[in-house]
């Protein structure tokens, strides 16, 4: 089925999100839509799918032209939509969640589900999906509930497959069993629009490459072209996507986390029992999928949780127990994962938020007074190294860009003297071109003898940066290893493998012919569900 957008535009407001955007997908190809986050790509995908209405253009099945009122049409027409965040209800089975919306009954309104079981184990045994119908969505690891997303698409006879950003929640050796599926899904004639802000996966998966800048197509390419090449299309300059930096020459162990453990309301354990240590002048990464303890980690730090036992320890000096005041004023520089809600106050200038944890000391103020003219001098100085784009530092926070945003938080966090610098997501929707800056200035921070800690989501990111890798899956360590570790590695212990084992199944790979989804399997059995929403019991 053959897929065409003609000049589709959809404005809110005074805000232009898609600006005039032709595209087209022929049938039975994979045509990848890259671009940064903010640059429209998920906005003309909900146009496409019904959710939203385009303010002018239109959208061609077939050479046919269609409109559509909501996903209903859009479903009803062939197209079919995987979200970032899944749409399932995770107390429902797999049959339940497929058969949602289009339910078949038998005489006296009775829920007959036995149809759909019928095509879930057909398709299963189709793409090999090893999907059980009646198996609960929450006892499933995530990577499967994303092919009981893709089931659903293909049960409701999809011809046109959406997915967006598919890859956020997923291991390294999930993501490959991703890509092998939309092979054969495009083999077996479905046309697929892969969203996605990655490079390396663009390349490995798509016939096409369409990038989008700002709302606007800016050219087309095969995914023959040099990454280079297709990274200054995203960012509009040329950018360099390898980072220079020296080995770390580690001091002393300064910063130590023993015996861990943190717990909800209900005693659930989100972090379990997590020692780990990072010394001065090196940089300790913190791998794995997002909702495995990392955040909690981070918190922990800041005094952010209140049922937390174990030692978290600074130069000697206990944190644990202090209040966040405390914590940072013992030296800890801290950039949190979600700039907008606990980074910044937008309504604040960009010169109020470079001192937003400085503005009570000299010289920022005296004797309760705030010195502006001190502040405002800072903001420019600030402003002009860390390369803020704005008109001026007396601006609102919230007018910046998200990579702009970024360097404000970084700006201050990084203006006083640290002993233990934490970035939680340091380059989360920021554009290619400020993290190639923003990487640059957590490595000067490390060789400037500070210990860092880098929590990321992102497997390239830390693999960039890392001196060594701690991964976390379901609130548990499973190893440190090396900064230089390959993402098999990585992936194994994401899974849910400690490090000794997983690299023990590896080495022996070749010879016993071990699948990935072997181990992953074997790592459920062993440690709980990949999917951690509901922790850890204790």
């Amino acid at each position: 089925m053959k897929l065409e957008l003609r000049g589709i535009t959809k404005s809110f407001g005074t805000l232009v999100a898609n600006d005039h955007i032709d595209l087209v997908v022929e049938s039975g190809e994979i045509h990848s839509l890259l671009g940064e986050n903010g640059a429209g790509k998920s906005t003309l995908m909900n146009v496409l799918y019904g959710l939203y209405e385009p303010t002018s253009g239109e959208i061609l099945v077939d050479d046919k032209p269609v409109k559509f009122s909501g996903p209903s049409d859009a479903m009803a027409a062939g197209i079919g939509m995987v979200h970032q965040h899944f749409m399932l209800v995770p107390v429902f089975t797999v049959a339940e969640n497929v058969a949602l919306g289009a339910e078949s009954t038998s005489l006296g309104g009775v829920l007959n589900l036995e149809d759909t079981r019928r095509k879930i184990r057909e398709i299963s045994a189709k793409f090999g999906f090893d999907v059980d119908p009646d198996a609960l969505v929450e006892d499933l690891p995530v990577g499967v509930q994303q092919r009981v997303e893709i089931i659903k698409a293909l049960v409701r006879n999809s011809k046109i497959l959406i997915l967006d950003e598919p890859t956020a929640v997923l291991t390294p050796q999930e993501t490959d069993e991703l890509m092998d599926i939309m092979g054969q899904l495009r083999d077996g004639g479905t046309s697929i629009v892969f969203i996605s802000h990655k490079l390396r996966e663009v390349k490995a998966v798509s016939d096409t490459i369409t990038v989008i800048r700002r709302g606007k197509v800016v050219g087309s390419a095969p995914p023959s072209t040099p990454t280079t090449d297709l990274a200054a299309m995203m960012v509009g300059r040329a950018v360099s996507l390898n980072l220079e930096k020296a080995d770390a020459a580690p001091g002393e162990v300064t910063f130590q986390v023993s015996n861990l453990t943190v717990m909800n309301d209900a005693g659930q354990r989100l972090l379990d029992d997590v020692t780990l240590s990072v010394a001065e002048g090196e940089i300790l990464a913190v791998a794995g999928v997002q909702g495995n303890g990392q955040t909690e980690l981070t918190e922990a730090v800041l005094g952010l949780h209140k049922h937390v036992r174990g030692s978290i320890t600074l130069g000697g000096k206990e944190l644990l127990g202090k209040s966040v005041r405390q914590v940072l004023d013992a030296g800890v520089g801290f950039v949190p994962e979600d700039r907008q809600d606990d980074g910044l106050v937008g309504e604040l200038s960009i010169a109020e938020n470079l001192v937003l944890d400085l503005y009570k000391q000299a010289p920022y103020s005296r004797r309760g007074t705030l010195n502006r003219a001190v502040i405002a001098k800072n903001a420019v100085e600030k402003v002009a190294e860390f390369d803020v784009r704005a008109q001026s530092a007396q601006d609102a926070a919230d007018t910046l860009s998200g990579g702009n945003q970024q360097k404000v938080v970084l700006a201050r966090e990084l203006s006083r003297p640290l002993k233990l610098f934490i970035a939680s997501q340091p380059t989360r929707g920021v554009d290619v071109g400020s993290i190639e800056f923003l990487h640059k200035r957590i490595v000067a921070e490390r060789d400037a003898g500070t210990p860092v800690v880098i929590v990321s989501t992102e497997l390239d990111e830390v693999l960039e940066l890392a001196d060594r890798i701690a991964v976390l899956f379901a609130g548990r360590l499973m190893g440190i290893v090396p900064g230089k570790s390959s993402r098999a590695l990585l992936g194994l212990m994401m899974a849910g493998l400690p490090a000794a084992e997983a690299q023990e199944q590896m080495d022996s790979q070749q010879d016993s012919g071990t699948t990935a989804g072997d181990k992953i399997e074997h790592s459920k059995a062993e440690n709980g569900n990949a999917d951690t929403g509901k922790g850890v019991q204790p």
